[in-house]
Formats: C-alpha cells, structure tokens, sequence
C-alpha cells in the first residue's frame, strides 16, 4: 500500500504540483487542496492525464468549515470535497477546494469534466448554498423549491424556519412558522469533564 501511495504521489506531484496548494497524507490516502482559479484545471488535468486517469467521481460534497472540530476556524468557511477514482491505476485520491468568498460562496462546476458532479453539485448548492459556476442546472434537489436558506449552514436552526402540514379544512399541504420549542441538549461526555476517566 505504501509503495502504490508512493507512485501516487509522485506522478501527482510531477503532474499537478505547480498547482497544488497542499498535498497531505493521512491514513493511507492522499488529499490534494488546491485553489478555485485552478480547480477546474486541475480536475481536468487529473481526469485526462494517462499518468493519472481518475476516471470516476465518485463523490462530491459541500463542507461548511465553521466551528470546525469545536474550535474556531481561519480560513474559508465553505468548501467541496470530491472523491476520485482511477479504474485503470486502482487508485483514490481527495480532492479539496475552498470558496474564498464566504458570503457568495462559488468555485468551477466539474460537469463538463464528469456527467456524475451534476447532481452531487445540486446536492452541495441546495445544503449549504455553494454555487457551482458553470453547472447548467443549479436547483435544488432535496429541498422545496420554495425552501428558504439551506439546512447544512452550521447556523441553520435545527428546527428550521418553517413546518408543512396537511390541512383538512383546506384539503392541501401548508406551510406555517414552526411550532417546536427549541432546547439545547448537551450529550454526557461533553457536559462531565471526567467521563470515562480522562483528565
């Protein structure tokens, strides 16, 4: 496994590394961070170079970076992760991108690099609001067409704004304000500082 990483990492860094911001290697697989101008080039470079040939997106999905692992965050608040595989190499690779614009969170759209990121792209602007330039379709895909704001945002309310209910009176669906007391509920190990014994 160390051997094949190793060649992995090599012919990325031979392939890509002018436009690598950070390549990290952790528990047996590699992530490469780089920046939105060069995404798309770099998806590209990594989809048709024979030395690399990552023919599948295997995922793609949105990240909101706030209060990251309970601590404070420095840096972007949004960013989208992709999951590569080359069928060829049998080989994975992370790719990671960062929207620099937190209020108007936007980077390339992958579609015209592989048909699989349309949907996946839809997914990550409808949950968290990352807008994918160039996608040909960007609308929600879970949620309401009518759906206001997008409830992966860490400060999205849990409860969220609105509930839908059948009414028997007027024999459809409505909207109304929702109704749900909000209660913070702390899990044990966070609340007891010595729980299971660690100081």
């Amino acid at each position: 496994m160390t051997q094949k990483l190793d060649i992995l990492q090599g012919a990325l860094e031979s392939e890509i590394g002018d436009a690598v911001r950070s390549l990290r290697r952790e528990r047996g697989e590699l992530t490469l961070t780089v920046t939105a101008e060069s995404y798309l080039q770099v998806a590209s470079r990594l989809h048709e170079s024979p030395t690399l040939k990552f023919e599948q997106l295997v995922d793609l999905c949105g990240v909101d970076y706030s209060d990251y692992k309970n601590m404070p965050w420095d840096g972007a608040r949004y960013g989208v992760v992709s999951h590569l595989l080359s069928l060829s190499h049998n080989w994975r690779v992370r790719l990671k991108v960062f929207a620099p614009d937190d209020d108007m969170p936007v980077v390339p759209s992958l579609c015209e690099v592989w048909a699989s990121a349309n949907w996946f792209e839809r997914e990550a602007f409808d949950m968290f609001g990352i807008i994918f330039d160039g996608h040909l379709d960007l609308r929600r895909i879970l949620t309401d067409y009518g759906f206001i704001g997008h409830p992966m945002r860490k400060d999205f309310p849990v409860s969220g704004h609105v509930e839908m209910r059948y009414d028997a009176q007027a024999q459809r669906v409505i909207y109304q304000p929702v109704t749900i007391e909000p209660r913070e509920i702390t899990p044990r190990v966070v609340r007891e500082d010595n729980y299971g014994g660690l100081q």
